[in-house]
């Protein structure tokens, strides 16, 4: 049996349970219980806190695990990356007073409060930056103001938390982070088919929320242009219609330029043009 860890809590757990079923596997918890076993799949899935989730991985306690990069980088834990998830994504960055005009590299004598201790350290190291690291639990933004700390770093979505902590970030980001699919060993899917089962099942679920189905009847004349414009994975399905100087044309497409397609394909006098969403796919 196939033993995953989910975040057990938050926007991170939301996401997580919600890509793993759209994949197909049972893992919803009707008491907040922190184990659900999924028999039809003969997978385990075990709920467990984000940051806990890659040293369970790594101790081979867990096979694999949903968490985010920011945590298995702070974990230092002898785990690997396997594929992003394309949820979750904000950026680590310091911050400082509104008023303040420091960057990081001004940090000297300073003192740091966050909740990444080990990301802080590693990089004021290499900057060769002389601060103090203040380990905080949480409410990171609120520690300049009862002097704890001179600066912060943290986790940054839409920065609305640091704005009414009347903070701002400083320097570029440390740190790109979203949420991760980690295991033990990045040979471990080639080994176990389970594993390499569900990892193909969220990539073809991620695949599809990127790309829409684009399906419509052209002139053969017009069929090397309007092939410019869906030209598909590796090339569009291209079928003959009873009217003979017509053909109907289906590949998938980004969708964020769905909308430009269709104006591209009305323009090319395509007709009957239908897009449609994709649940899930391999390519």
């Amino acid at each position: 049996m196939l033993h995953i860890a989910l975040p057990n809590k938050g926007a991170l757990s939301d996401d997580a349970v919600t890509l793993v079923r759209e994949a197909g596997y049972h893992c919803r918890r009707d008491r907040r219980e922190l184990m659900v076993r999924d028999t039809e799949n003969d997978v385990e899935f075990l709920f467990l806190r984000p940051r806990d989730i890659a040293t369970y991985v790594s101790n081979g306690v867990l096979d694999l695990g949903i968490t985010g990069r920011d945590l298995m980088e702070d974990s230092d834990a002898d785990i690997v990356e396997l594929m992003p998830l394309r949820f979750g994504k904000a950026r680590f960055c310091y911050a400082v007073p509104q008023a303040s005009d420091r960057t990081p590299d001004d940090f000297d004598g300073l003192r740091i409060a966050t909740s990444y201790v080990r990301l802080v350290e590693q990089d004021l190291a290499a900057r060769g930056i002389d601060a103090q690291v203040v380990p905080l639990d949480g409410a990171v933004e609120i520690s300049i103001q009862l002097g704890v700390a001179d600066a912060i770093a943290d986790v940054v979505q839409t920065g609305r938390t640091l704005d009414q902590a009347g903070l701002k970030v400083t320097g570029d980001p440390i740190l790109h982070t979203e949420a991760i699919l980690v295991a033990r060993r990045d040979d471990f899917a080639q080994r176990n088919n389970g594993a390499k089962l569900f990892i193909d099942r969220l990539r073809g679920i991620l695949v599809a929320r990127e790309y829409v189905m684009v399906e419509y009847d052209v002139a053969k004349a017009a069929l090397d242009e309007a092939i410019t414009i869906t030209p598909g994975i590796e090339s569009p399905t291209i079928a003959p219609l009873s009217k003979e100087s017509w053909v109907a044309v289906k590949a998938m497409a980004r969708k964020g330029r769905v909308n430009q397609i269709l104006d591209d394909l009305s323009a090319l006098g395509a007709k009957g043009i239908i897009i449609t969403d994709i649940r899930t796919c391999r390519i």
